[in-house]
C-alpha cells in the first residue's frame, strides 16, 4: 500500500498542471517604434525609408511566449522617404496608388520560440490590399520596469525580407531590387 501511495504522489507531482499564465496586453510606444526598409537602387546605392509613430498591441505571455500575439496597423501614407518626390512616386500608380485611408496591417498567426530571447513570428501582412504570410525573425531585447514611466515595459527587434512584386508594387524590378530588407524596433508598455 505504501508503494502505491508513493507512486501516486510521484505521478501527481509529475503530471500536475503547469501554473496558469496568461498573456498581458502591451501597447506600442509610438515615439520609440520604427520600421526601416531598404532596397538596392540600380546597384549604385542602398535607399532607405521608414514608418514611425504607429500604434499596435502585443499580447505578451512572458512565461509562454509562443502564446503571445502581435497586431499592428498604420497608414501607408505615413511612410517617410526623406525626399518628397520619392514619396509622391511611391504613392502614385507605379507603386501603391494609395488613397488617404490605405492601411498596412500585420496580425500574427503563430510564434515559434527558437531560443531564450528569440522567436520566429509568422503573420499575415496586408500591403497594397494584398495579404501574404510573412515571418519575422524576432528578439526580445529587454523587459522590466521603465525607469521614467514606472510601469512594465518591453522592447523587441525583428527583421524580415519582403518581395515587392508579391504585393504588386514591383515596378522597375530587377533594376530596383524586388527584395526589400525590413528592420523593426519597438517598445511597448503594459496596458492600463
Amino acid at each position: 500500500m505504501k508503494n502505491l501511495l508513493t507512486a501516486a504522489a510521484i505521478a501527481a507531482t509529475t503530471f500536475a498542471a503547469p501554473a496558469f499564465s496568461a498573456a498581458e496586453d502591451y501597447v506600442l510606444d509610438p515615439s520609440h517604434s520604427q520600421i526601416l526598409f531598404s532596397y538596392d537602387h540600380l546597384g549604385y546605392s542602398t535607399t532607405w525609408g521608414m514608418f514611425s509613430g504607429f500604434e499596435g498591441t502585443i499580447a505578451f505571455d512572458q512565461e509562454n511566449p509562443a502564446e503571445s500575439s502581435v497586431n499592428v496597423s498604420f497608414p501607408v501614407r505615413s511612410m517617410f522617404t526623406g525626399w518628397e518626390a520619392r514619396f509622391d512616386h511611391f504613392m502614385a500608380e507605379d507603386f501603391f496608388g494609395a488613397g488617404e485611408d490605405e492601411m498596412v496591417t500585420f496580425t500574427s498567426t503563430s510564434i515559434e520560440v527558437t531560443g531564450e530571447d528569440t522567436a520566429m513570428i509568422t503573420g499575415d501582412l496586408t500591403l497594397n490590399g494584398i495579404t501574404k504570410p510573412v515571418v519575422l525573425d524576432a528578439k526580445l531585447n529587454q523587459t522590466g520596469e521603465h525607469p521614467m514611466a514606472e510601469k512594465p515595459w518591453a522592447g523587441f527587434d525583428a527583421t524580415t525580407t519582403l518581395v515587392r512584386s508579391d504585393f504588386e508594387v514591383g515596378a522597375f524590378a530587377p533594376f530596383v531590387s524586388d527584395e526589400v530588407q525590413v528592420m523593426i524596433s519597438v517598445e511597448a508598455s503594459k496596458a492600463e
